[in-house]
């Protein structure tokens, strides 16, 4: 049975949609949860609920990271043995074997940090990357990076062109999933100098590469993993998501202020509207894999919900049970061995 660490500490609105979720995801998935942070808030939240049958866990995190943290501060609270906090004491239950994966929905640069410098790289990655699943129009695709590293060499996107390849394999069950390398063009050879230095790299690469791909290629469903450096990757989710409520907003505010016709077409198409706003609702991913690391750490939004938390969870625990750590351990030794 697959151990999962929850961050209870790490949402905009902890411990509630945390521990929920937690919750949800025991009775649903039938994991066993651990939940780390301040004890007694999280236990007033576990009251809530029929806990008969679950393997939940509470671990005390007595001290506090702030969403704000950064910098110098942020590092070494990162490094610290005797740190304290939710996101620390988590991902040392990670490294000394006690859980399979840690699940945050905290603050995305300390949880990076914290995962880096107590986990450690996988032998033979430069870089951890941020690989978020974008909704695309036969299906989706595994983006990275997306922040965690706004400037990349050429043999970090290589590098992430592998992770990228297993993790669409394994956990999303994508046979030879096609790799791309974001450009602004569809031809090798053009684009940036990180891009063309890129290139030849990635055609003698094992994984299945299909070639450079422009932003809306990856939305068409081109690729099945899409690889950027962190600063074009961070700025394609922004858009996209933004793009996203953009049109959601404008077709409910339509729908409110139209005439009684519109208003009833919008009843109509109802069904139809729900399934798109699932597919682009980030909560029915939970969160993006930092990959690269040795250790399974997922990162979610702050703003998640206990859907999210829920979710989240499921992933971990599928890619607990398919054992991606260790198929990317063993492509990235064979990508040594060139």
């Amino acid at each position: 049975m697959a151990r999962i660490v929850v961050d209870a500490m790490g949402s905009d609105n902890y411990p509630k949609p945390d521990v929920e979720g937690a919750v949800q995801a025991a009775k649903e998935f039938g994991v066993e949860v651990i939940l780390v942070g301040n004890e007694t808030l999280i236990q007033s939240e576990l009251n809530k609920y029929d806990l008969s049958g679950l393997k939940i866990e509470v671990v005390n995190a007595p001290e506090t990271l702030a969403m704000g943290e950064k910098g110098e501060n942020l590092v070494l609270k990162a490094r610290a043995k005797d740190a304290k906090n939710s996101m620390a004491l988590g991902i040392d239950l990670v490294k000394n074997g006690q859980a399979d994966a840690f699940v945050t929905a905290g603050n995305t640069g300390a949880g990076m940090v914290t995962a880096l410098f107590r986990l450690g790289r996988i032998r033979g990655v430069d870089r951890p990357a941020l690989a978020p699943i974008f909704p695309t129009a036969t299906g989706i695709c595994v983006v990275l990076d997306i922040g965690a590293n706004p400037d990349c060499t050429a043999e970090n996107l290589y590098q992430f062109g592998i992770l990228g390849s297993i993790y669409a394999e394994k956990v999303l069950g994508i046979k030879q999933p096609k790799v791309g390398l974001v450009s602004n063009a569809e031809e090798d050879g053009k684009g940036n100098e990180l891009v063309k230095a890129a290139t030849p790299l990635f055609r003698a690469a094992k994984f299945n590469y299909f070639g450079s791909v422009e932003g809306k290629e990856v939305i068409g469903g081109k690729v099945d993993v899409a690889v950027t450096d962190g600063f074009t990757g961070n700025v394609m989710l922004k858009s996209s998501e933004a793009v996203a409520k953009l049109i959601t907003d404008k077709i409910r505010e339509i729908i409110k202020n139209g005439s009684l016709l519109t208003k009833l077409g919008g009843m109509l198409v109802r069904p139809a509207l729900r399934q798109i706003k699932q597919l682009l609702d980030p909560s029915e991913q939970g969160a993006a894999p930092l990959l690269g690391i040795n250790g399974l750490v997922f990162i979610g939004h702050g703003r998640s919900d206990a859907l999210a938390i829920k979710s989240a969870v499921r992933v971990a625990k599928h890619a607990v049970d398919v054992k991606v750590l260790d198929a990317m351990k063993n492509a990235i030794e064979e990508s040594l061995k060139k």
